[in-house]
């Protein structure tokens, strides 16, 4: 998880972008049925690699990941001073030990 929230935050532009689309999409219909469809995809992959690679939790457990990672990434990208990166190690330690009972 830590590897994917740092990946992840260093393609910011990417990720702020995507962003970007998501609050344009609550104002176009038609583009909030292809980012839907898209991230829906996406999720059901990570549910199904995460099923088959044998990983303690169960789907909710991946979706809670997903949602409170992907804030976690918004704070760092958006205001990078709320914490430093040793809570963000800390809080992904945190979320991945309480989600999954680990």
């Amino acid at each position: 998880m830590h590897e994917l929230v740092d990946r992840v935050s260093a393609f910011n532009s990417g990720y702020l972008a995507l962003l970007e689309l998501r609050l344009e999409s609550t104002r176009r219909p038609e583009l909030r049925a292809v980012l839907t469809k898209r991230i829906r995809e996406d999720i059901d992959a990570n549910i199904g690699y995460h099923a088959a690679s044998g990983l303690p939790g169960d789907s909710t457990s991946v979706v809670l990941l997903y949602l409170t990672l992907n804030w976690l990434i918004v704070e760092r990208l958006t205001l990078p001073d709320i914490f430093t990166e040793q809570e963000i190690h800390e809080l992904v330690d945190a979320a991945v030990q309480r989600l999954l009972n680990a």
